[in-house]
C-alpha cells in the first residue's frame, strides 16, 4: 500500500487547530510561572529551594567524576571541529561508560540519573565540545528513551530501553523539507496494512539521523475503520528496508553533530512499534519536550561558565592605557553581564530540573522560558566574550595556536550557540507557545466571547461565566504584598534581595493587568499581535529568572556554599533584569509594530525592490524548498553504525 503524494492542504484556522488539540488541555498540578502570569507571585512553590535526595546526588555525582575523566581524555573538540565528525572511538567511549543511558530507569539498564544530574552531565560534556553534548541530548530527551518513558507500553520499554542505554542512539524525526513549526501540513504517511503500518516520506534536519539504530518518526495515518488516524509516533529500525539516508547536513555550528535527510519509502514497521494511540503524535511529542527542553538552557549554562573563565582569565592579561582592560568600565559591564547572567542560567535551570524530578508541579511553562532565556542570553554572553578578545575573539582557535597564542575557540562558541534559538521551537515560536499556555485560564472563562463559530446562546453563557471569574481576579491585581517594605525579608542578609522579590510581585500583577488590557482591546485579534506578545513572554521570562536567582542565592547562603557572593551575583542579574523589564513594559505600548507591518507589505509587494540593486548574489540556483514526492530513493544510503 502507498501512500497519497499530495501534501495536506489545510487553512490557517486548521492548523491552529491541530496544534491546540496536541496541547494539554488541564492543569492537575500547581505552575510558579502560570501563576506569574495571572498576577500571582506564588513563592511557596519554588522557596525553600527543593533538593534532590542524598542517594540521587550521590549517584550523580560518582557518575560526573567519571565522566568529568572521559571528557579531559578521550574527547578532542579540536579535532571534531576540523574533521566536522564525532570519531567513532568517542561515541564507543560513551557507550560503555553508560551515557547513552543517564536518564534510563537501571532496570532496564540504565543509570537513573535524575533531570539535575542529567542536565549537569550535559554541561560538562557540552563544555568539551557541544557536538557530543548534543548527540548525547538529541538521543535522550526526545529520541526513543523519553516518549517510552512517559507514553509507552511495558513491552515497548522491555524490548528498546535496554538497547538504548547500552548500544543504541536513537533520533527524532518530525520536521519535514515544507514543514516546520506547523505540523498540520506534514506530509510523511503511515498506512495500516494488517498488523504493520507502510511509511512514505522525507525528513529533514534529523540529528543523530546518521548514526542512529532507533528513530521515532511522526507521521500520519489516514482514518479509518481500525482507528482514528492523525499524527502518531512510531519507533523505526534504521535497517529497515527502504529506509535512505540521502545527505548529511553541515552548518555554520556544532560541525560534529550527524545531522541528515532521511527518507522513507515503503517502509514496514510493525503495529506493536506504534507509540501511544492514533492520531497522538503530537501530544507526544509536545509531552516530551517539556523536559526534554531543559537539555539547550545546560548547554547555554556550560557556555556562560566557559565565557565567564575566558574574559576573566583575558581580562586580567591584556592591558590598555596601563591597565588590565577588565578595571576599564566599558569592559567591565560587560564581564558582569556574563558572570551575573550565568548564575541567573544556572538558578533557572537547577530550579526547572529540580522541580520535573519532585513532579509536584507541572513546568511546561517553566521550561519552555528556561529554553527561551538560555538561548537568547547564551548568545549574548558569547557576543560578548567576543568582543571582549577583540580581533582574537573574531580569529579561529587553530589560527590563534598556529602564531603562537593560546587556543581559545570563542568564535566557535558563538557558531554553535546560535542555533539554540532555533532547535526545539525557535524563539519567535516560543514565544507564541508560552503566550497559549499563560492566557490559557482567560480562554477557559471568556474563549467563546471571541470565538466567531459560536453561538449566541454559547456566548450569553461565557459572558456571564467571564463575569464571575473577572469579578473575583481584577481587584486582586490592584495592591499585594509587593508593597509592603518589609515583605520577604528573609532575603536580606548583607544585600537586599527581598526588594527584589517584591519589584517580581508588583510587576507579575502590571503584566497580568496589562494582558487583560490587551485581550479586552483586540480579542479575536490579540492572536495577530506577536510583537506584544513576544514581549508579554520576555517579560515574564525575566521575572521568573530574577525569582529563581533570589531562591539560589538563599539555599547557596543557608548551605554556606559562598552565600555572600551568590547574593551579589544575583543581585547584579535583578538589576540588569529591572531595565529590561522596563524597557519592555515600554514597548507593549510604544512600538513600531504598526509601521513594520506597512513595510514588510512594501517589501513583499515589490515596492522597494530598487533598494536591492547594487549587488551581486552569491546564491547557487535551486528550488527554495526540496522535492519530497514520495517514492524510492535516488541517493547512495550514507547511514552507518557505530559500534
Amino acid at each position: 500500500m502507498s501512500a497519497p503524494s499530495s501534501k495536506p492542504s489545510v487553512t490557517e484556522r486548521e492548523a491552529r487547530q491541530v496544534a491546540e488539540a496536541a496541547r494539554e488541555q488541564d492543569w492537575r498540578k500547581p505552575s510558579f510561572a502560570k501563576e506569574l502570569f495571572l498576577g500571582r507571585f506564588r513563592l511557596d512553590l519554588i522557596h525553600p529551594h527543593p533538593l534532590p535526595a542524598a542517594e540521587d546526588s550521590e549517584r550523580g555525582e560518582e557518575f560526573l567524576a567519571k565522566l568529568r575523566a572521559f571528557c579531559e581524555t578521550r574527547i578532542d573538540a579540536a579535532r571534531i571541529e576540523r574533521e566536522a565528525r564525532i570519531p567513532d572511538e568517542v561515541i564507543a567511549g560513551l557507550k560503555e561508560l553508560g551515557a547513552l543511558g543517564m536518564k534510563i530507569d537501571t532496570k532496564y539498564g540504565g543509570l537513573g540519573l535524575t533531570q539535575v544530574y542529567y542536565n549537569k552531565a550535559l554541561a560538562l560534556v557540552g563544555s568539551a565540545c557541544p557536538a557530543v553534548g548534543v548527540l548525547l541530548s538529541a538521543h535522550q530527551s526526545i529520541g526513543v528513551p523519553q516518549p517510552l518513558k512517559l507514553f509507552g507500553t511495558d513491552e515497548q520499554k522491555a524490548e528498546f530501553l535496554p538497547r538504548c542505554a547500552r548500544t543504541d542512539i536513537s533520533a527524532f524525526l518530525l520536521t519535514e523539507p515544507d514543514v516546520g513549526s506547523d505540523p498540520a501540513r506534514l506530509a510523511t504517511s503511515a498506512v495500516r496494512d494488517g498488523d504493520a503500518y507502510v511509511l512514505d516520506g522525507v525528513k529533514l534536519w534529523t540529528t543523530n539521523g546518521v548514526i542512529a539504530d532507533l528513530l521515532v518518526v511522526m507521521a500520519r495515518v489516514p482514518k479509518s475503520a481500525e482507528g482514528r488516524g492523525g499524527i502518531t509516533a512510531f519507533v523505526v529500525e534504521t535497517d529497515s528496508p527502504g529506509i535512505t539516508v540521502e545527505n548529511r547536513n553541515a552548518f555554520m555550528g556544532l560541525r560534529g553533530i550527524e545531522n541528515g535527510v532521511t527518507r522513507f519509502h515503503q517502509v514496514r514497521v510493525p503495529a506493536a512499534n506504534r507509540i501511544g494511540p492514533e492520531g497522538a503524535g503530537l501530544k507526544i511529542a509536545l509531552t516530551t519536550l517539556n523536559t526534554g527542553r531543559l537539555s539547550l538552557p545546560a548547554s547555554c549554562v556550560a557556555a556562560g561558565k566557559w565565557c565567564l573563565k575566558i574574559a576573566r582569565e583575558w581580562s586580567a592579561a591584556r592591558e590598555q592605557w596601563g591597565r588590565p582592560i577588565a578595571e576599564h568600565e566599558a569592559v567591565g559591564a560587560k564581564i558582569s553581564f556574563i558572570a551575573a547572567t550565568t548564575f541567573a542560567l544556572e538558578a533557572v535551570l537547577d530550579l526547572s530540573s529540580q522541580m520535573a524530578d519532585e513532579d509536584r508541579n507541572d513546568i511546561r511553562i517553566e521550561g519552555a522560558l528556561a529554553k527561551l532565556f538560555a538561548s537568547e542570553m547564551g548568545w549574548l554572553m558569547a557576543d560578548e566574550l567576543v568582543q571582549i578578545r577583540g580581533g582574537r575573539g573574531f580569529e579561529t582557535a587553530e589560527s590563534l595556536a598556529a602564531r603562537g597564542e593560546r587556543a581559545v575557540p570563542a568564535e566557535q562558541v558563538l557558531r554553535d550557540l546560535r542555533i539554540n534559538r532555533i532547535f526545539e521551537g525557535s524563539t519567535e515560536i516560543m514565544h507564541l507557545l508560552i503566550a497559549r499556555e499563560a492566557v490559557d485560564a482567560h480562554l477557559k472563562v471568556a474563549g467563546d466571547l471571541i470565538d466567531p463559530d459560536k453561538s449566541l446562546q454559547d456566548k450569553a453563557k461565557a459572558g456571564a461565566g467571564a463575569g464571575v471569574f473577572y469579578a473575583k481576579w481584577l481587584p486582586k491585581l490592584v495592591a499585594g504584598s509587593g508593597q509592603l517594605p518589609g515583605t520577604y525579608g528573609e532575603f536580606r542578609h548583607g544585600v537586599d534581595l527581598s526588594r527584589h522579590l517584591r519589584y517580581v510581585e508588583r510587576n507579575a500583577r502590571k503584566l497580568a493587568r496589562s494582558t487583560f488590557y490587551a485581550m479586552s482591546r483586540w480579542q479575536g485579534r490579540m492572536e495577530t499581535k506577536q510583537g506584544f506578545l513576544g514581549r508579554i513572554v520576555d517579560i515574564g521570562a525575566e521575572l521568573f529568572a530574577m525569582s529563581a536567582a533570589c531562591v539560589r542565592a538563599e539555599l547557596l547562603r543557608t548551605q554556606g556554599d559562598h552565600g555572600r557572593e551568590a547574593y551579589q551575583l544575583a543581585d547584579a542579574f535583578c538589576e540588569q533584569s529591572r531595565i529590561r523589564v522596563e524597557e519592555l513594559f515600554g514597548r507593549l505600548w510604544t512600538n513600531t509594530d504598526a509601521i513594520d507591518h506597512k513595510v514588510v507589505k512594501g517589501v513583499m509587494g515589490g515596492a522597494y525592490e530598487w533598494l536591492e540593486q547594487g549587488i551581486v548574489d552569491p546564491s547557487g540556483d535551486g528550488p527554495w524548498i526540496a522535492d519530497t514526492t514520495p517514492g524510492p530513493s535516488k541517493a547512495d544510503n550514507l547511514h552507518r553504525r557505530v559500534d
